[in-house]
This record gives C-alpha cells, structure tokens and sequence, in this order.
C-alpha cells in the first residue's frame, strides 16, 4: 500500500483535485466549475454553498478515477486565489456569496485611504500596497452598502479557508492567505485590533479565527464530509496555502535566489526574503509558507483570463495546439497590434479597460490572439522590473499557470523577459501538488518544504530567450508602455 496526498486548488470558477505520490507523481485529476456570477459591473461572484459541493464532488470523483483506496489517503490540503470575501454567518450559513479576487466594487476604498493618510499610517505594519479585490476594501464595502450582511459575520474567510472549515467543522486564519489580505499586521505576524479600527472596521477583529501555519494540523475529515467526499472519516487536514505559495513550493521555490511568475487569471510575480522590502515600487510582503521568510510580490488579474474571453467571444479555436498555429504563423515584427490585458483589473491605472490598439482591415484573429499572448508577457514585465528593481537578477524564471500549457507563449515570455524560462515536469496542476506538499509535511513523511521539494519537485529543461527577438520585444514593450502612459490621461472620465 503506498502513502498519498490530496491537493485541492480552489482558482476563481475552476476547482481542482489531484492526488499525490510521496514522489510527487500526479496519479490523476479532477476538475469542476462554479458559475460566475456577475450582478453588476465590477462585481464578481459565486455562489458558496455550490463551491462547497463541487469540491466534494471533485474529491469523489479523482478517489474513483485512481482507484486509491481512503484509507492510503495521509492527509488533504487547500490551496486558493487570494483575496476575495468568503463570509460565514452567525446563522451558520454563508452570509453572502462568495467574492472573487477579480472584483472591484471596492476600488474607492484604497484610492480614499491614499488621500487621507490612512495607508501612509498603516504600511510600515501591513508592509504591503492595498487593493480592491482585498478582504479589508471588500468588509470597507460591505459595512457600508450591505451593512445587515456586515452585522451577521461571524467568521471572515479567504476560500481555502473556507473549505477547510466545510471539510472539518473547525475556523482558522492559515497565515499565507490572511497575510495578504491587508488585515494583518505583517510585520509582527499578527492580528492588530488598532489596525482593523483605523480601517474603520474595527468589528472585523472579532470576526477573524485562530492563526495557523500552512503544515499545521488544522483539524479532521468530519462524517459528514466523509459523505460527500468519499474520504475516510478522521483523515488529516493540513493548513494549506494561498494558491501562489502553492504554486512557487511546487516549483521549489526554497532559497531567495530563486524568481517565479505563475500567469493564471492573475499574473504573480515573487520571489522570498528574510525580511520584507518596503519602502519601494513593491507592491506586496506576505508571510510564506516556508517559517522565516516573506513572500514579496508584484501582481494584477492581467493573465490568462483574457485568452478565456478571447476564445469565448471572438476565436471559434479553443485547444492550445489550434491558438498555437494561429499564433505561430504571424511573427512578433509582423504584429503591430498590443492588447492591454485589463478584462478585470489592470496595473497601470485603477479605471483602464481591455483594449486592442493598432487593429486595421488587414489583422485577423490570430493576430489579435498574438497580441493577447504578448499583453500577457508585457504585463508581467512591468511586474517583474519593480521585482529586478530590488534584487539581483536570476539565472533562470520559473512558470507556472495556464500559459505553460502553451510552449511558444511560454517562448515569448522568455523573449520579453529576456530570461530563460524552467516549467515543471510530469505535473499538470501545480497549486494541488504545492498543497500536497504541505498536507505531507504535516503528516511528518518530510521535515519541511525543503526536502520535500527535492522529493517531489523535478524541474525541466529551461527554454531559452531567442536574441533576435528580445530585441523585437524590447522595441514592442517599449511602445506597449507609451500607450499604457497616453491612456492614463483619459480613464478617470470612465465609469467602473
């Protein structure tokens, strides 16, 4: 009988079950969706209860593909996206459905604590920029438009949290997630009543759980969620993880040398430190799930999720061999086309939208599918260069997210990074094998992320910058940011 792991990854409407080998072999994966719920502009949704069932079911469903008995199941954990606003109420019912990370009903509340030295006050504790999609903009919001909601709270939860609380009856805060929800006081590792009261929700402290660590034992599989899950009553429950220290562990992301950037719905860009880095461009310190180390991020729903929308409403090709030809058969000096990748959020200006600029009668699809790919790599490097701006540079760029699915996007990423790029290999879904991880540490089969990373991780080859290229994309990026600057002036007059 071997020894496995379940990794749940909770993304934005994707959900995610995957089992592990102690190796690191994936022995399979299963995958449900969640509706997205959009009931107004800038509002981005899903129904709870829902979430919760399809997880059950993703559970069930990986047990019966694999064939893995319950009983060799060590131990689960949960990674998801971050931010966002899972609420449960003093009913113990869902008090709202849940928040995505790519809403931004919010986006008056760190613009409005800019202005009035709120942020200015609170930074040197939250050691990090404040956003929209952020717990503490989102209970801002809610205090004020949804206040009988805000008063029925009793428990605040990012959505790894969340399910964790489903699959064992019992609340906590894992410390990855909560850190990089602007309600903690990162700099100390702490909760902050006078933080949360300078907000101006000074409720919310009462509303927040206990602090875990990710490999922290955080309860057991309950008979009811044995139930639905088909897992064995008692099985162990890891702390888990923010769905990006789950990606960056899978990528064994252990030393501070090491850089990666995970193009998802969001683009992550980060790498970890002794210590965080404030006081600069770096919009983001969060606890790591390594004890001892930051995570120092840069990042914006700037990722694949504009592909999505593409695909959706204007390209019929929906296989990543299909947007490959097209793609492939226009060269980058060809395309003068630049797409800025802000569907649901952007990184240059808190009102800018999607945009195509340079279309004329001559481009077709696969050039607009082309500039997609390259807005995608673009809005990375602006991340990136603030990242560069406080760090050496590395020899190599780990990725992950559903751009890998994609050799040449993950080529052009090299070439306007002018980095060579490693993947993963022999792993399909990174943010489950990162959760995983943490779900073996807690079982005590490895001593900490370290070792299990030399067990389970294995690195490919790198794809390497084309010369040529770079040079192209240096020209491109260049003019990229000249439009971003020019569009700058006129996106106050629009609406949310």
């Amino acid at each position: 009988m071997g020894k496995y792991a379940i990794g749940l990854d909770n993304g934005g409407t994707i959900i995610k079950a995957a089992i592990f080998d102690m190796t690191g072999k994936e022995h399979g994966v299963a995958t449900e969706s969640t509706k997205l719920l959009t009931p107004r502009p800038g509002h981005t949704e899903r129904d709870m209860e829902e979430l919760w069932l399809q997880n059950c079911a993703c559970i069930k469903a990986v047990l019966k593909e694999t064939k893995v008995s319950p009983d060799d199941i060590i131990g689960v954990a949960v990674c998801g996206h971050g931010k966002g606003l899972y609420l449960w109420g003093k009913d113990d019912k869902p008090a709202y459905n849940g928040i995505i990370s790519t809403d931004n009903r919010a986006w008056q509340y760190p613009e409005k604590w800019k202005k009035d030295g709120t942020f200015d006050k609170l930074y040197p504790r939250l050691c990090q920029q404040v956003m929209a999609s952020q717990q503490a903009s989102l209970l801002a919001w809610m205090k004020d438009h949804e206040r009988a909601v805000y008063d029925n709270i009793k428990w605040v939860f990012p959505v790894k949290d969340y399910i964790r609380y489903k699959l064992t009856g019992e609340a906590f805060c894992e410390a990855t997630d909560i850190s990089g929800s602007s309600l903690m006081n990162v700099r100390d590792a702490r909760f902050d009543k006078d933080l949360l009261e300078t907000f101006g929700i000074g409720e919310v402290y009462d509303m927040l759980t206990p602090l875990r660590y990710s490999a922290d034992h955080c309860g057991s599989i309950t008979k009811e969620a044995a139930n639905l899950t088909g897992l064995k009553e008692g099985t162990p429950v890891a702390g888990g993880m923010f769905d990006i220290d789950a990606c960056a562990i899978a990528m064994a992301v252990t030393e501070p040398e090491h850089m990666c950037t995970i193009t998802g719905t969001w683009s992550i860009n980060e790498f970890i430190s002794k210590s965080p880095i404030t006081g600069t461009a770096i919009a983001m310190n969060s606890l790591y799930a390594i004890p001892g180390y930051y995570l120092i991020e840069e990042c914006s729903a700037t990722g694949v999720g504009n592909l999505e929308w593409m695909l959706k409403n204007i390209s019929s090709g929906s296989s990543y061999n299909d947007i490959n030809k097209m793609v492939g058969s226009v060269d980058p000096s060809d395309c003068e086309v630049y797409y800025l990748p802000f569907l649901f959020a952007s990184n240059t200006h808190h009102l800018a939208k999607a945009s195509f600029i340079g279309l004329t009668s001559f481009h077709e699809t696969k050039h607009m599918i082309r500039a997609v790919f390259e807005g995608a790599a673009f809005s990375a490097k602006t991340h990136i260069d603030k990242l560069l701006s406080v760090r050496a540079r590395p020899q190599t760029l780990r990725m992950a997210g559903g751009a890998v699915n994609s050799d040449l996007w993950i080529g052009i990423f090299a070439d306007v990074l002018d980095l060579p790029i490693e993947t993963v290999s022999g792993v399909s879904e990174l943010g489950a094998l990162g959760a995983a991880m943490s779900a073996a540490v807690a079982a005590g089969v490895y001593k900490d992320y370290t070792e299990a990373a030399k067990a389970m991780v294995r690195i490919d080859t790198p794809i390497l910058p084309n010369p040529e290229k770079v040079n192209i994309y240096k020209r491109k990026y260049e003019k990229y940011t000249s439009i971003c600057n020019a569009l700058n002036t006129v996106w106050d007059s629009f609406e949310v």
